[in-house]
């Protein structure tokens, strides 16, 4: 463990006072050993003394015992394509974390187009990289946090209610 390493004590800990204060645009990621630091301002990476699956599991936990938000989840798209030839092991994790997401659905980019949302909501809002010890390539958990009271739907129906409002003020009727 380097002087930078947290323990798993210390990097929960990091966890247990972000998310409180994390909300609907934060993102917090779980990243392999080679994730690059960001030069983002708002982008904090912290390396963690952990097993990615265990740690994704425990952050997972987290944000789903927290009432304020709720996770959606993102993976490389090339995590599949990764075979066991060039990374032993790849095929675990994969079962791994498909059985631990279980029904939670993952939407898969390519991981530059991930990168290019972090490096972008981090212009505005707060985003926390746990950077693990998994050695194998493309097994970047990423989560971004939306409202826990709040869903997508009722959020669509608020903006249309919004908008009809509008065009009835100026005197337009909805097609």
């Amino acid at each position: 463990m380097t002087e930078n390493t947290l323990s798993q004590s210390a990097w929960l800990k990091k966890l247990r006072n972000s998310l409180p204060v994390f909300g609907h645009r934060n993102w917090i990621v779980i990243a392999d050993a080679a994730y690059p630091q960001q030069n983002s301002d708002g982008i904090e990476t912290v390396v963690a003394d952990a097993e990615q699956i265990d740690m994704v599991r425990m952050v997972f936990e987290m944000i789903t015992a927290s009432n304020h938000v709720r996770a959606r989840v993102y993976t490389d798209l090339e995590l599949d394509f990764v075979s066991e030839e060039d990374a032993h092991g790849v095929t675990d994790y994969r079962e791994s974390l498909r059985h631990l997401l279980g029904r939670t659905p993952a939407k898969q980019l390519p991981h530059e187009e991930i990168i290019a949302k972090l490096e972008e909501q981090a212009e505005k809002f707060r985003i926390l990289i746990l950077k693990t010890r998994m050695t194998i390539p493309y097994t970047s958990v990423f989560c971004e946090l939306e409202c826990g009271y709040w869903s997508v739907e009722a959020e669509e129906r608020l903006r249309e209610a919004m908008r009809a409002k509008q065009n009835a003020a100026n005197g337009r009727s909805e097609i």
